[in-house]
């Protein structure tokens, strides 16, 4: 609520708040109260549980370029022991990564057996390498989450989790790592109560544009390229039942400037030479949705900064994420249009 009072002045006439903070459908049709838990909201349920994944990494390191499934134990931070199937996702990390990405699938037996809901998919993104840098990439990433995550509902869950996996293929192997759970889009559909939409070339007059825009800006000010909405690359659309427009919901943030993942680069048309570099991928939105995005932005900067001072990240760290936004925050106080491109400084 008070980010609601803090950003509701800077809003176009005319235009509802709910369009950028509150999503029109995820209001007008709540969900029950009483609605059962989904398997996701349970292994999340406290900050950063300890989980273990019990599999064959060998094999499916073997396969990570297949979509095979491959069987696993997963015990969650109260002990309690659930069989599931797993398998490699992804692509670009699926390349780069010691171990690739995976996707958890649950018995839906199992689920509807312990009371929970029957959404049984959740995305697991794990470190590129098993190291020190490869935990503070993926915390970072996890943070720009929360970010987005902060300034409205209408985002992608994704919760950081302690995981020791376990591989099966060798005696006594233990790996002990931080990686993300990431709610499916089916979940992130239900809980918003939207119509995901599979589609390429979506025109931007379906889009709901302060949203869209702060989509836009968001990603600008975190420094990423690497998204597309015609070619739905990192985002994901759902269309409101009750009006037919759609929200975007960004994911995947390794390759920004604000990770810095040492195998990121630019998208080809930035023409940018270097992820710490910034450039807008406008979508086609007005001048005022980025600036009413901007304005909302600059409200949650003390909000963001706080995130990135995260308890799981070095010092360093964080004052190296906030440097990187203080760039973006100078020149939104500075200027009365919004730039198409900005560098950052190398120093």
């Amino acid at each position: 609520m008070r980010m609601t009072v803090r950003f509701f002045k800077y809003l176009l006439p005319g235009l509802s708040l709910l369009w950028i903070a509150r999503p029109a459908f995820a209001q007008t049709t709540p969900a029950p109260p009483t609605a059962p838990k989904s398997i996701f909201e349970h292994l999340t349920a406290t900050d950063c549980p300890k989980i273990t994944l019990e599999l064959d990494v060998t094999s499916i390191i073997a396969a990570k370029k297949t979509n095979q499934y491959f069987p696993a134990n997963l015990t969650d931070a109260s002990g309690q022991t659930y069989t599931l199937e797993v398998k490699p996702r992804g692509r670009y990390r699926r390349k780069v990564s010691e171990i690739p990405p995976l996707k958890l699938k649950f018995k839906n037996k199992t689920l509807t057996e312990m009371g929970f809901d029957t959404l049984n998919e959740i995305k697991l993104v794990l470190p590129y390498k098993v190291d020190e840098k490869g935990d503070e990439l993926i915390i970072k990433e996890y943070l720009i989450y929360r970010m987005f995550e902060k300034i409205t509902p209408a985002a992608i869950r994704a919760r950081l989790i302690r995981l020791t996996l376990r591989n099966t293929h060798v005696e006594k192997s233990k790996q002990v790592m931080y990686a993300i759970l990431v709610e499916h889009e089916e979940e992130s559909a239900k809980r918003l109560n939207g119509v995901p939409v599979d589609q390429f070339g979506v025109p931007v007059d379906s889009l709901m544009h302060n949203q869209a825009a702060l989509v836009c800006m968001f990603e600008y000010m975190i420094g990423n390229t690497d998204w597309d909405l015609s070619m739905q690359r990192n985002v994901r659309l759902l269309k409101a039942k009750e009006t037919g427009k759609m929200l975007m919901l960004p994911y995947d943030f390794d390759f920004s400037g604000l990770v810095s993942a040492p195998y990121a680069s630019p998208s080809s048309e930035s023409g940018l030479k270097s992820v710490q570099d910034r450039f807008l991928m406008n979508v086609g939105v007005s001048q005022n949705s980025l600036r009413t995005a901007t304005n909302v932005l600059r409200a949650a900067k003390k909000d963001f900064y706080e995130i990135c001072r995260s308890k799981y990240l070095s010092r360093t760290a964080s004052e190296e994420m906030v440097r990187y936004l203080d760039v973006f925050f100078q020149h939104a106080q500075s200027r009365e249009e919004v730039a198409g491109k900005l560098m950052m400084p190398a120093d």
